[in-house]
């Protein structure tokens, strides 16, 4: 059994969507990144990765690399979940807690749970996902960037011979 730890930030910016587990909540700002800026399914990525022993985030779809501009994060996601199953690791749970002012995520949990279970191949009940605030406190809690923290627990399947 592996752990992993992961955590992802990204300013918020007029003109783009807000992407969360790849569920498009209705607002004003999303994250403005390389990518689609999904920090739920960023922050998963670098647990998962971390766990495998695999780098990180950044090393792995480099924002300098064309190829994953404006891309979904769930692509990125399914493609994580291969490089751990090459590696022989299965995923057991995860748990993520966003951080944001506004808007409440509480409706929308259910379905980005769904997403990140059908990505990596796990039962939704394996999946937790939490929405905290910062209380008006620093960049977050003004309302001008958005966070995710993550952690996994991974299996790797003993190889005989």
């Amino acid at each position: 059994m592996r752990v992993g730890f992961g955590y992802d930030i990204h300013r918020l910016k007029k003109g783009r969507r807000l992407m969360l587990g790849g569920v498009e909540i209705p607002q004003a700002m999303g994250e403005d990144a390389h990518s689609d800026g999904d920090v739920v399914i960023h922050a998963c990525i670098d647990a998962l990765l971390g766990a495998a022993g695999l780098g990180d985030i950044g090393n792995t779809y480099s924002p300098e690399d064309p190829a994953y501009k404006d891309i979904s994060s769930r692509i990125l996601l399914r493609d994580t979940e291969n490089r751990l199953n090459k590696k022989g690791y299965k995923v057991i749970n995860l748990d993520c807690t966003v951080i944001l002012e506004k808007p409440k995520i509480l409706p929308y949990i259910e379905k980005i749970k769904a997403n990140i279970a059908a990505d990596l191949g796990i039962r939704e009940e394996s999946v937790s996902v939490k929405g905290k605030t910062k209380e008006g406190m620093d960049k977050t809690g003004e309302g001008r960037s958005i966070e995710a923290y993550a952690v996994v627990l991974v299996n790797r399947e003993i190889q005989s011979g």
